[in-house]
């Protein structure tokens, strides 16, 4: 059978609140994406956009995952409705599947590369159109 590598950095992590939904697929291990994204603050989760102009590195997880539970996830993910699954560039691994979030930015939304969000760090408030 085979399996599609996923990149998550949100809920789905390990520790996350949405893990169980991963918790019998293959941990590949932490990683991090080209810097050509940004994660926005949704409250309770995150959202994927891309950001070609001052995208940053985004920190995740991959996964081996079957065919099965990708169905699964993307129903879970309300793809195509909040989400979609595309290519995400990920260092070491080239080009993998993520899922970016598919309607217009909040206005207020929290940015950055890491969620939950890092004061420490810093976030970015400025508007993004999702592309």
């Amino acid at each position: 059978m085979s399996k599609a590598i996923l990149f998550v950095y949100g809920t789905l992590k390990r520790g996350g609140h949405h893990h169980r939904l991963l918790a019998d697929q293959e941990f590949l291990g932490a990683a991090v994406s080209e810097p050509r994204y940004r994660l926005i603050d949704l409250g309770r989760y995150p959202g994927l956009i891309p950001d070609e102009a001052t995208g940053l590195a985004i920190d995740g997880e991959l996964f081996a995952v079957s065919e099965c539970c990708l169905a699964e996830l993307d129903d879970f993910e309300e793809v195509p409705e909040l989400f979609l699954r595309r290519p995400i560039a990920v260092v070491g691994w080239g080009v993998v599947w993520a899922y970016f979030w598919n309607r217009e930015v909040p206005a207020e939304a929290r940015s950055g590369g890491r969620w939950p969000f890092d004061p420490a760090v810093g976030t970015d408030r400025r508007e993004k159109p999702v592309q």
